[in-house]
């Protein structure tokens, strides 16, 4: 859709800005421009400035600027073609089409808009009629109040299979049956998909009717009905209430998502007016996304049932793949077997705020779960809680973010399991050799057992050489989490130091050597990192001391040949593995097939020595 400048200029010059902030804030009139409390932050002097004949506003506060468009999107929270649209319908404008196809897509929808106001008003008409004394007292039983009814639009439904078709003839059947109002089956007649409800209007950002939600008053199924999806409603794509919801989030910088409209209603009469709700389904990823264009975390208070909970894990699990950095999804519990409503009914809109004062995180979620999902008292249920937890972090796309959490759900584990209580009572019955090293650092074995690398004696000069490595360059350390995690010394001093080294770049990225020993100097591990840092045998381009300004290329060659030698120390055990395995089949069959992978696997591993010792060669150059 092409807007030009000038037919933009043309909508804000119709538009008058204070007449439009003033519909939702208090103005009052100063001089030649308008004053109000600002809607964007907190405050109790006015410093917020209205200029009509400028068409812009001003926050002299927290620096909020913008035209009645700006308006729209930022305090309404519209997309900016819905607020273009908005302002233009106010100023009797039409919007430019862009093709014909387009433009009678557009129209189709006009249309069902039309049909959906119409229903709406007459829902609304039923309800305050004879037939709806029941819809009204369900509601009045609930506590719901008569300005939360007229706020909310409840409407009611007749049990009837032709009221409302009959009502609204006028729009055309088939109209009707495309706005999701009557159901057609293959010849037959058509006939009214809501019969006996309490209807619930379900609106679009914009404040439009495109659906509804109806709840049944008599005993049947299903209980809830919602309209289908429609050219003008998707239910994974449609958050109930963000209409209201979405401004009273930028007040309070919080969303909340329940499950049900029901419950965003309670809420929102207990004054809670920045919640919302799905709408019959899962929680998709789409409404995440919506809802992060709000908050960085919106909280999910499901109810406190089974179902309840399966949700909002289910949620949990949806945004591990599309976490982004600050992205998330926090968690409140509610008591068991009670719903948002009930815990009002029984101790108050206190009660609710306290519990989502302190949320629970996203992490804090899935270990829950996880933790409790089956008894863990043999080594197989605890190795099965391990693999759950690995297998939702190889879920998470985002690499800095899987390995926060691998490193987060590792030393829960071993904090449950391998306690320094329990360490001590196992030193008790198996003590090891006295050692110098002294440091309570947690062990960093991997999660998925079957990629640890143990470094035997073969590969400790290797492994001594990488943390060597390491420590005068930290910024490969992040580079390599991944296959640093696999390794396992039977040194608890080296072991200690990998561990320390990779903490350390967790909490800093941005690290020196100088740095790095800083951090060292405060822990044990500071004089085997020196000693490293002084070995003589370790002739590896990554050990050596460069020039203070060292060339490019050279600190590139020593990264490079660093990762080459991660490489090689975790990939040799599961190579001779595979070659013993494969020298074994030749031995008990011997065919071109097998003789050929042994062959194949043994020119690897005298690749894989050929390239350590050009690594160990020493560059004059250097």
């Amino acid at each position: 859709m092409a807007l030009s400048p000038q037919w933009l200029d043309e909508l804000r010059s119709r538009t008058t800005l204070s007449s439009l902030i003033g519909r939702t804030v208090k103005v009052q009139k100063a001089g030649r421009e308008f004053k109000a409390c600002c809607p964007f932050h907190n405050e109790k002097t006015p410093s917020f400035t209205i200029n009509d004949e400028k068409g812009f506003y001003h926050c002299f506060g927290c620096g909020a600027h913008g035209d009645a468009i700006r308006w729209m999107t930022d305090q309404r929270g519209l997309s900016f073609m819905d607020a273009v649209k908005d302002l233009a319908a106010e100023a009797q404008l039409v919007v430019p089409a862009p093709d014909p196809r387009t433009a009678q897509r557009q129209e189709t929808r006009a249309t069902l808009h039309d049909v959906m106001a119409a229903a709406q008003d007459w829902f609304v008409t039923q309800f305050n009629g004879i037939e709806g004394a029941h819809a009204r007292e369900y509601l009045k039983n609930r506590g719901i109040s008569e300005t939360t009814v007229r706020a909310f639009g409840f409407g009611y439904a007749p049990d009837s299979r032709g009221h409302l078709k009959d009502a609204l003839s006028d729009h055309g059947v088939d109209q009707l049956v495309e706005a999701g109002l009557l159901i057609k089956v293959d010849d037959r007649e058509p006939y009214d998909r809501f019969r006996g409800r309490l209807m619930i209007p379900i609106r679009d950002p914009r404040g439009r009717v495109i659906a509804f939600g109806g709840r049944l008053l008599s005993e049947g199924e299903p209980k809830y009905l919602n309209s289908p999806d429609t050219p003008l409603f998707d239910k994974g794509r449609t958050l109930y209430n963000l209409d209201k919801a979405s401004p009273a989030a930028r007040q309070t910088a919080r969303i909340l998502v329940v499950e049900g409209y029901m419950d965003a209603i309670a809420l929102a009469q207990a004054g809670f007016q920045d919640v919302v709700a799905p709408l019959g389904t899962a929680l998709t990823e789409h409404q995440i996304e919506r809802l992060w264009k709000m908050v960085e975390a919106p909280i999910l208070c499901f109810d406190g049932d089974n179902a309840g909970q399966k949700a909002a894990m289910r949620a949990a699990l949806r945004a591990l793949p599309i976490l982004r950095p600050s992205y998330s999804l926090n968690f409140i519990a509610l008591p068991k077997g009670q719903d948002p409503d009930d815990l009002l009914r029984s101790a108050g809109p206190q009660a609710f705020k306290a519990l989502i004062d302190q949320p629970q995180t996203l992490a804090d979620k899935i270990w829950q779960v996880e933790l409790n999902a089956a008894p863990l008292n043999t080594p197989e249920s605890k190795a099965g809680l391990k693999k759950r937890l690995s297998d939702h972090v190889r879920d998470i796309a985002d690499q800095d973010i899987a390995q926060h959490y691998r490193q987060e759900f590792q030393e829960r584990y071993e904090n449950v399991f391998f306690s320094r209580h329990d360490n001590q009572a196992r030193q008790k019955q198996f003590p090891r050799p006295k050692s110098t090293f002294k440091s309570q650092y947690v062990s960093l074995t991997p999660m998925d057992d079957t990629k640890s690398v143990l470094v035997d004696g073969y590969s400790m000069r290797i492994a001594k050489a990488i943390l060597g490595g390491l420590i005068r360059h930290p910024s490969q350390i992040s580079k390599h989490f991944e296959e640093l995690t696999m390794l396992q010394f039977p040194d608890s001093q080296m072991q200690g130091l990998l561990s320390e080294l990779i903490r350390t770049a967790m909490r800093k990225e941005m690290l020196d050597m100088q740095g790095l020993l800083t951090i060292l100097e405060k822990t044990d591990c500071y004089n085997v990192a020196k000693g490293l840092l002084r070995a003589d045998a370790l002739n590896f381009t990554f050990n050596r001391r460069l020039p203070e300004l060292a060339p490019s290329d050279f600190v590139e060659r020593a990264h490079h040949d660093l990762a080459e030698a991660i490489k090689v120390i975790t990939a040799r055990p599961g190579l001779e593995a595979a070659l013993a395995e494969a020298t074994r089949r030749v031995q008990e069959n011997l065919d071109e097939e097998s003789y050929a992978e042994q062959q194949r696997l043994r020119k690897a591993k005298q690749e894989f020595h050929e390239r350590l010792v050009e690594l160990t060669q020493i560059d004059d150059v250097v």
